[in-house]
Parts: C-alpha cells; structure tokens; sequence
C-alpha cells in the first residue's frame, strides 16, 4: 500500500486542539507538550494506517488518548515501586505531596477549571471533546472506544457534577461565618 501523505495545514491546525486537550488530560503544560509531541509523531509513525477523506483531527485525538492511557498506566506501575522517602539524583525527594495555593481570591475561569479537574478522567475528557472541541457524540464515542450512550452518559453526569460544584459554598466562605 501507498502512504498517503497526511494534509500538513489540516496537521497543523489541530496542533491548539490537541494542546488544549493535552492540557486537560495532563493537567500540567510541559507534560502535556510532551503529549502532542508524542502524538504527532505517533501519527506520522502510522501514516499509512490514515485513510484520506477522513477526519484527521479525530484521527490524532484518538492518537492521543491511547497514549496518555498507555503512559498513565506505565506510570502507574512505576509509581507502584517509587519508595517514598527515596531520593532523587538532584538530591530531592522522588515524591512530593503538592501544597494548595493559599490564594482567597480566584479568576472564576480557574474556579470552573478546578471543577472540571475534580470530575472523573472519562468525565472530563468526555466534556471536554464535546463542549470545547466540538466533536459529535459518534465522533467521541469512536475516538474513545465506547458506545454513543456511554459517551451521553458521562456528559450528562459530568453537567451535572459541575452544576452540582457550582451551587456549593468555598470552604472559605463556610470557615468565616
């Protein structure tokens, strides 16, 4: 079979979508470069296996998931034998407990961000796919492996986890009276 050439500015115009995307699944900028980085060169490894007049964006998303899948649970089998109070070669300690800002005062985008971080993995990229790139409930259903239903389902409970968020009171607020 001929390799048909993957459309560049297609490529490239899906590259903010996939960072976005990667943002999400990572929640962490470097780590989620390192995601599209992967995933565009995953997608330019299997080339062959794209058929023209298909969607190449959904075609690399999918490319995405199944790495971030892979690599979470490669990690966690490698966090499965990381001892705790082990040093790294820096000197430091392999795993550190993350400390909450102290901030009162937040940007209500981060507010909504942080609501969408507490839903669970198959929620949020679910909504994610749906609400902020767009895609069709079958496009979704095809990139993650699952029935259109399933795909409705976690969208539906993560509206309603999040509606759920918003109606609850800041613990700040709740400490102060």
């Amino acid at each position: 079979m001929i390799d048909a050439p993957l459309p560049q500015p297609e490529m490239l115009a899906a590259i903010p979508r996939l960072r976005r995307y990667a943002r999400v699944l990572c929640g962490d900028a470097a780590r989620a470069d390192d995601l599209v980085q992967e995933t565009l060169a995953r997608a330019w490894e299997k080339r062959a296996l794209w058929r023209p007049g298909t969607d190449l964006r959904a075609w690399m998303f999918t490319i995405m998931h199944n790495v971030f899948v892979n690599q979470r649970a490669s990690s966690m089998r490698e966090a499965s034998h990381v001892s705790l109070d082990a040093e790294t070669e820096s000197g430091r300690a392999a795993w550190q407990v993350p400390v909450p800002p102290a901030q009162f005062t937040r940007v209500e985008l981060v507010e909504v961000l942080q609501r969408v971080g507490r839903l669970p993995a198959e929620q949020r990229e679910t909504l994610l796919l749906a609400a902020v790139e767009e895609m069709k409930y079958e496009e979704i259903a095809t990139m993650l492996s699952v029935p259109v239903g399933t795909v409705m389902s976690r969208l539906s409970r993560a509206r309603e986890k999040l509606r759920r968020m918003a109606d609850e009171r800041p613990a700040a607020l709740k400490r102060v009276k």
